[in-house]
């Protein structure tokens, strides 16, 4: 990993199209601006890895719906509007 000091105004360039702008430091942290070509992904690592393990979860949570509902057809079970809580309109 390289380690760099900047102070607000200086950049860092990555590769000949990545520029990186430190814009400015409070505290414990630093805002900072990136310029890159519309194709480069730029992502925040701690939601890239929420939206991976919260597909992982739903990934394993289908596989007992999806065997819950295949019981549920094979039965030839049906579901109306009021059994699935259905809004009725008001008389």
């Amino acid at each position: 990993m390289l380690v760099l000091t900047r102070k607000v105004g200086e950049q860092i360039l990555i590769g000949d199209d990545i520029v990186i702008t430190v814009l400015d430091s409070r505290g414990d942290g630093v805002r900072i601006g990136i310029d890159a070509p519309r194709g480069v992904k730029i992502q925040r690592e701690e939601v890239l890895r929420a939206v991976t393990e919260a597909n992982l979860a739903a990934a394993a949570a289908g596989a007992d719906g999806a065997d819950a509902l295949k019981a549920l057809l094979q039965s030839g079970a049906t579901v109306s509007a009021d059994d699935a809580g259905a809004d009725k309109p008001d008389t």
